[in-house]
């Protein structure tokens, strides 16, 4: 077992009663660091209720003594015997009775915002049907025009490292397919600390791109042009000038 029991629980009694790290408190529970965030925003696991890990004998109180004092200590979680030889559970994700009514949400904010990422891929991440996923991307569900979408890790129906691995699987499997993407989607494909780092690249506006190397012709180049002043637009002509005019 390479987390604690009650991960996400464990993660909120961290945020609550420690000055850990956002990514210490993240590596020892198995949560990505923007989801240890979210926590202490109060964005991610809204209404659990913390579990304390030392009176659970699952940390020392002076690990977390020396975490707080050194950002670059790693916490380890004890030995429990119990847990040796334990395997992972197979099957489809379990997702609690409180939060099933979020899976369309986060389906539609998937289909929108990945539409790279295939149906099982989909259902991996929220714990839902191929059905479902599939009368979402026609929009025939029969709630789509309440649904709004929603980030499937705020909902904490996901974690941001499995959302990552997934986006990834999927740029790699377009690659090979000889799949072109957009620049959107290209963006989209890079994981979420990567991201975070980048900065915006300049871009022309669509109107005068191409225009860049342009230059006048030698016609153009050399025409004279005129010096123009307030007094030629107000200083009008004579009358004299005007007599002669009427008589031409």
């Amino acid at each position: 077992m390479n987390k604690p029991l009650m991960a996400k629980a464990t993660a909120v009694w961290l945020v609550d009663n420690t000055t850990l790290s956002f990514k210490q408190i993240g590596d020892f529970c198995g949560l990505h660091e923007l989801e240890v965030q979210g926590i202490a925003d109060g964005d991610v696991a809204t209404g659990v209720k913390g579990f304390d890990p030392i009176a659970s004998n699952q940390l020392d109180a002076e690990q977390i003594t020396r975490g707080e004092a050194d950002p670059a200590y790693v916490l380890k979680l004890k030995h429990n015997p119990a847990a040796d030889g334990e395997e992972k559970r197979r099957g489809p994700r379990y997702t609690p009775l409180s939060k099933r009514q979020d899976r369309p949400a986060a389906i539609l904010w998937l289909v929108k915002f990945h539409p790279e990422l295939a149906d099982a891929q989909i259902s991996k991440l929220v714990g839902t049907t191929k059905p479902t996923i599939q009368a979402i991307r026609d929009r025939t569900h029969w709630n789509i025009g309440n649904i709004q979408p929603i980030d499937p890790v705020a909902l904490g129906l996901a974690k941001q490292t499995e959302l990552d691995a997934a986006v990834q699987k999927a740029a790699k499997k377009k690659s090979a397919d000889g799949g072109v993407m957009s620049d959107d989607e290209r963006r989209k494909l890079v994981s979420t600390e990567t991201s975070l780092t980048m900065s915006d690249e300049p871009r022309l506006p669509t109107a005068i791109a191409g225009l860049e190397n342009f230059s006048l012709t030698k016609d153009e180049d050399e025409k004279p042009q005129r010096d123009l002043d307030a007094d030629t637009f107000f200083n009008l002509p004579d009358a004299e000038d005007d007599d002669e005019d009427d008589d031409n």
